[in-house]
């Protein structure tokens, strides 16, 4: 246990400095935004989602079911609302409970020696791991991990069981759930199923390719049979109700996800796919330069024959051709024995006999383990156990390193990323594994102990550097701004988009995040607009068609009054993408703003009509499709079409998505019932608004309205006061409720609201100018001349007529009535 408590120590000490992180790059759609995690959706829906909460069968949907991962998210999100801290901490020890289980599986095939030790603290601080680890939605890889080796060893001791007692069927069934356990944390957690079938052909029972095919036509191992058989139906029956369940179709990514695999050329998509793995491979060997992000043209495309990384490609499986060579060949002539070599089992020269592997005489195969290498320590015999040979480990190191690597490799369908570090956290066991056993058979096969000496210190001394590389870029997973920095060198050009916000210009979709465009998001929230417009640019130089990053700098641009701008690139990223919704709810807003009513009508319309298919987060579609209905119904009310605002927004809430905020819409509802004098209707809505967000403002002020007009005076009152109560900053509740006094006769009263709202609200004319009425009426007369100028200065042309009849109060409402 000693092995397995240092390791996992390890583990957790290397990663508490991300306990500290903020949420970061794939966290806000999977955790800040995600409404499965929210207590009011029922937990159900968890199982018909995929990772990020989009319906399995959506078009657009990414098809990522992990509804085990999903669901700690939620019991984070239950205990500790959105604290990412003890999101970070799930995940930290998650990792330390898997480095434990990895040193436990180590220690069954290395032995109790110090090998263990150096294969478990490797796995511990590899820095691969640092995105699976630090960054929240890495806990599905890690949490499948956990499961993974569950399932493995479960069949390990079936294996040792079989035939010798009846609880082996008791661990194959543990085999089965832990298997299925880990799949619905991540979909490459079924890979358990074929890497438990590798060891027990090729480890446990040690068979050689050869020998394969006659022991299953000569049926001589019927319990090997039976066990790869039943791991063969469950695997068979778990991807099967995958499919099923993800609506029987794959899913769909954007040619930036993956470039090779929306590339014409079928010798580029060969010639790429071929090489990401040694690239993968390389990430594990030298973890120098590490991203969160490697799509788009961070590993370009090799076109043809005479790139040279394709020298790389044809190293790379030259080299796993030989290891697999050498681990499945026949029985050597010489084998390894207590660090000594023997000949097909025969005594040695210290007395000492080591058996073969393979007793070709017998009609049964044997399944006990051949003697052990030992751990580069001198036992007597009495301390020997029996482990596996050299060559049964690195077959097993090859299937954990290959196998579960597979299902990333573009093989069997295209996958929506380039490089992902964090699916590299299963088939690194089966890398450090490798790394341990061969530098513990060159220090078994060297004799000097200058080499040994020197062998041990450079694996120790690989470790340390993993460690402080871990430790070095754990420190980029601590906010956006860090991380998004430290991508750029790899990715300079993928672009960004904000989350949707209700009925604002920030509008707008996060389907792809990092880099510059994503610096430009962090410097925008930290009010640095120049260095965000210019990372944005800088982004756009790289790549001048991404659709997300033009409205977003389209979108810095009207949030700092520059609209014609703002126009402009609005228009290019719907050129570039026809279905960004958001685009043309902005393009609409400025145009209604600036009075192009029919413009921006026309605009509103054909954003409504945009359908969701294939998007990859048609949420923040529908929500922008719903804004677009809300802004279109607040246009025709502005023209008095009230009977068609009220079809606008009934088509609004019927294509909502559940996230959508709806308190303003069914406020708008309200307003437009009462300008049809519908007052039952309109209050209807009006409590819908309250009930829906208990403290939205113009829902108390609008309903305070319909109550004073209905004579219920005393309850009218009490919500305007709660709207002031709510927001004693906000100039436009004292106007209503000074309004409200002023037709009550209550005139000290009423100017002192008026006053209040213009001290507030001192550059809105309207305010201002119903301030100065309001002390009109209640005869302070200089007062209402100071605020009369006031008006005059803030809107002079608009002003002169009514400036010239300021002393006839009876022309006040003929002038500019004021909000309501």
């Amino acid at each position: 246990m000693i092995a397995e408590l240092v390791s996992s120590a390890l583990g957790l000490a290397l990663y508490l400095n991300t306990l500290s992180a903020d949420f970061c790059y794939d966290d806000s759609r999977a955790i800040k935004t995600n409404q499965d995690l929210l207590p009011e959706t029922p937990w159900t829906h968890i199982f018909y989602n995929d990772f990020w909460g989009t319906l399995l069968t959506h078009s657009g949907s990414h098809k990522s079911y992990r509804p085990l991962c999903t669901l700690s998210f939620r019991l984070n999100h239950a205990i500790g609302g959105l604290n990412p801290w003890s999101y970070h901490l799930v995940n930290v020890l998650l990792h330390a409970a898997v480095t434990g289980l990895f040193t436990n599986f180590s220690k069954i095939l290395l032995g109790d020696g110090y090998w263990t030790f150096m294969a478990g603290l490797m796995f511990a601080s590899h820095p691969i791991h640092t995105e699976a680890v630090a960054g929240i939605v890495g806990r599905a890889d890690v949490g499948a991990s956990f499961f993974f080796l569950l399932s493995l060893l479960c069949y390990m001791k079936h294996c040792s069981t079989r035939g010798s007692s009846a609880r082996t069927w008791g661990w194959f069934l543990g085999t089965g759930m832990c298997a299925g356990c880990s799949m619905l944390w991540k979909e490459q957690g079924v890979t358990v199923l074929a890497v438990s079938a590798v060891y027990d052909v090729f480890v446990f029972h040690r068979l050689k390719m050869k020998q394969i095919l006659p022991t299953i036509y000569k049926r001589k191992n019927l319990s090997l049979f039976l066990s790869i058989s039943l791991l063969t139906f469950w695997g068979t029956s778990l991807l099967g109700a995958r499919l099923y369940w993800m609506g029987n179709k794959p899913p769909s990514f954007s040619n930036s996800d993956n470039p090779a695999a929306d590339s014409d050329s079928l010798l580029a998509r060969t010639l790429t796919f071929f090489y990401l793995p040694t690239k993968n491979l390389w990430l594990l060997l030298c973890p120098d330069t590490l991203s969160f992000d490697w799509s788009m043209d961070a590993v370009p495309l090799l076109k043809t024959i005479s790139d040279w990384r394709n020298l790389h490609t044809v190293a790379f499986y030259t080299g796993l051709l030989l290891l697999a060579y050498f681990g499945l060949k026949s029985p050597s002539i010489e084998r390894e024995c207590n660090g000594k070599f023997v000949t097909n089992g025969k005594q040695n020269a210290n007395g000492h006999s080591c058996h073969s592997e393979v007793e070709y005489g017998n009609s049964e195969i044997k399944p006990s383990f051949a003697s052990k290498v030992e751990n580069g320590i001198r036992n007597n015999a009495s301390q020997r156990t029996q482990l596996p040979s050299t060559e049964n480990i690195v077959v097993l190191s090859l299937s954990l390193l290959i196998i579960p690597f597979v299902p990333a490799t573009n093989l069997f369908f295209y996958v929506g990323f380039v490089i992902a570090e964090r699916v590299l956290y299963i088939p690194s066991m089966g890398f450090c594994l490798l790394i341990t056993v061969g530098a513990r058979a060159l220090y078994v096969k060297v004799q000097k102990r200058f080499l040994k000496s020197l062998i041990f210190y450079a694996t120790a001394a690989l470790i340390v550097f993993y460690g402080l590389k871990t430790a070095i870029r754990n420190g980029d997973w601590q906010n956006e701004e860090m991380l998004y920095r430290s991508g750029i060198k790899v990715n300079p050009a993928k672009d960004f988009c904000e989350i949707d916000t209700f009925m604002s210009a920030s509008h707008g979709c996060r389907f792809q995040e990092t880099t510059w465009g994503n610096l430009g998001n962090v410097l925008k929230s930290q009010s640095k607009i120049s260095e965000a417009e210019s990372a944005y640019r800088n982004a756009l130089y790289y790549r001048s068609n991404m659709a997300d990053m033009l409205y977003n700098l389209g979108l810095l641009l009207q949030e700092n009054s520059r609209f014609a701008e703002a126009l402009h690139y609005y228009k290019l990223a719907i050129g570039s993408r026809p279905t960004l919704a958001s685009a043309y709810l902005n393009t609409g807003i400025i145009l209604m703003n600036q009075g192009k009513s029919e413009e921006a009508r026309r605009t509103f319309l054909k954003c409504s009509e945009i359908p969701d298919e294939n998007l990859k987060d048609p949420h923040a579609h529908k929500s922008s499709v719903t804004s677009c209905l809300y802004n279109l119904g607040k246009l025709y009310h502005e023209q008095g079409h009230y009977e068609d605002a009220l079809s606008v927004y009934k088509e609004a809430i019927q294509k909502m998505p559940r996230q959508f905020a709806p308190q303003s819409l069914y406020n708008m509802m309200g307003e437009a019932y009462m300008r049809l004098s519908m007052l039952p209707e309109a209050e209807h809505w009006y409590m819908e608004s309250l009930r829906s967000k208990t403290d939205h403002i113009p829902a108390h002020l609008t309903y305070g309205k319909l109550l004073a007009l209905t004579g219920r005076k005393s309850e009218a009152e009490k919500f305007f006061l709660k709207a002031i109560e709510l927001d004693p900053t906000k100039g436009n509740c004292y106007m209503h409720y000074g309004q409200f006094l002023l037709e009550e006769a209550r005139l000290i009263e009423a100017a002192e609201m008026a006053k209040k709202a213009a001290e507030l609200d001192s550059t809105e004319f309207d305010v201002v100018f119903n301030a100065a009425h309001m002390l009109r009426q209640a005869s302070l007369n200089e007062a209402a001349e100071k605020y009369y100028d006031l008006a005059a200065r803030l809107r002079p042309n608009a002003f002169l007529f009514c400036k010239r009849m300021k002393y006839d109060a009876s022309f006040f409402p003929n002038c500019f009535p004021g909000s309501s």
